[in-house]
């Protein structure tokens, strides 16, 4: 069961009518859009989930207000890296959230395998269960084990892929744009093909597996971008994953929302999956589903947390970039051989 609130006032789907909304026990006025699940709907404890929702940014809010009409609600996973590491238990769990938040899409930020594509029935096991449509970017690990073999699964799952374009929704009676680009870890982002001919009289909502793409997609006319890559580092206490993911790593961004709401803002999810070790502690750290109401102004919310400032971060040299490049050609080779031994 499901549980809206408009100021006080409960609006439930599913049987449970009688839970308590968390917005009727706040004192004074109460212009929020809160929400509850009941027992059996909330994240299962054992498998260290993490239930969080966000206001969008102003620009949608502007256009909900000015032309009527609910909250556009889109959920977010991202590294869900189906294999031997991630239970596909974990993955039907993480599906099972995101459709009780009845959200009208739901966008997913790549790297859906880990270190091969031998599991590509549980993806598409687990993504057609979705009941919602869903848009998806590729990350780094899929063009790693095989792009072409990935997109090809989550086709089969009903999962559309954007590959550095973009495309128009019309969601609750308002125009959106949704825009996607490839993995620029590996080099396959194109921001310019991605957002060429955009429409900017419309709010834009962009995907993008490395967080700091939002860069350039802000400067392209994204006012909000949901990305992925760094799984919050999983290991957060003491902010070690400020420490491993943004000095070590370099990234500016981590996890969670970064920029200004009042004009773009970027969300770095952190993850389903792992590619490596599955362990995970502390509250940034846990395996997330992430809900966004478009319309909803920011700070309006209860939210886990504010836009946070950027850390000094640093780019990737030329030479680790040809590195990463090269590793998907290196890779592709190696199925090839495969291949071709099997078929001798």
């Amino acid at each position: 069961m499901l549980l809206l609130c408009v100021g006080g006032r409960r609006l439930t789907r599913g049987p449970c009518a009688a839970v308590q909304c968390p917005c009727s026990t706040l004192p004074g006025p109460r212009p929020c859009l809160a929400w509850g699940m009941s027992p059996h709907e909330s994240p299962s404890p054992k498998l260290g989930f993490a239930l969080r929702r966000f206001a969008g940014p102003a620009r949608f809010a502007e256009q909900r207000e000015a032309l009527g009409g609910s909250p556009i609600r889109i959920a977010h996973l991202t590294d869900q890296h189906f294999g031997r590491v991630t239970s596909q238990k974990v993955q039907l769990e993480a599906i099972r959230l995101a459709n009780a938040c009845a959200p009208d899409i739901v966008c997913l930020t790549g790297d859906f395998v880990a270190h091969s594509c031998g599991h590509l029935d549980a993806l598409i096991e687990a993504l057609s269960r979705l009941d919602a449509p869903a848009y998806a970017v590729l990350g780094n690990h899929d063009h790693w084990n095989g792009a072409s073999e990935v997109r090809a699964a989550l086709a089969r799952a009903g999962v559309e892929v954007l590959d550095n374009v973009h495309t128009q929704l019309t969601l609750k009676g308002r125009r959106l744009n949704l825009a996607g680009v490839d993995d620029s870890y590996t080099g396959f982002a194109d921001f310019d093909r991605a957002m060429r001919g955009l429409d900017t009289r419309i709010p834009t909502l962009a995907l993008a597996h490395v967080p700091e793409d939002a860069d350039r997609l802000w400067a392209r006319g994204a006012e909000f971008v949901l990305s992925g890559h760094t799984h919050a580092g999983q290991l957060t206490v003491a902010r070690l994953h400020e420490l491993s993911v943004g000095k070590v790593a370099g990234h500016r961004y981590v996890h969670g929302l970064y920029g200004d709401r009042k004009t773009a803002a970027v969300y770095v999810g952190a993850g389903v999956g792992a590619s490596v070790f599955p362990l995970r502690a502390g509250e940034r750290g846990k395996r997330e589903v992430a809900v966004f109401d478009l319309g909803i102004r920011p700070g309006t919310l209860a939210e886990h947390h504010q836009e946070q400032p950027p850390l000094k971060g640093r780019p990737p040299s030329a030479k680790t970039k040809a590195k990463r490049r090269a590793r998907v050609h290196k890779n592709a080779a190696k199925r090839a051989r495969r291949a071709q031994a099997r078929d001798d």
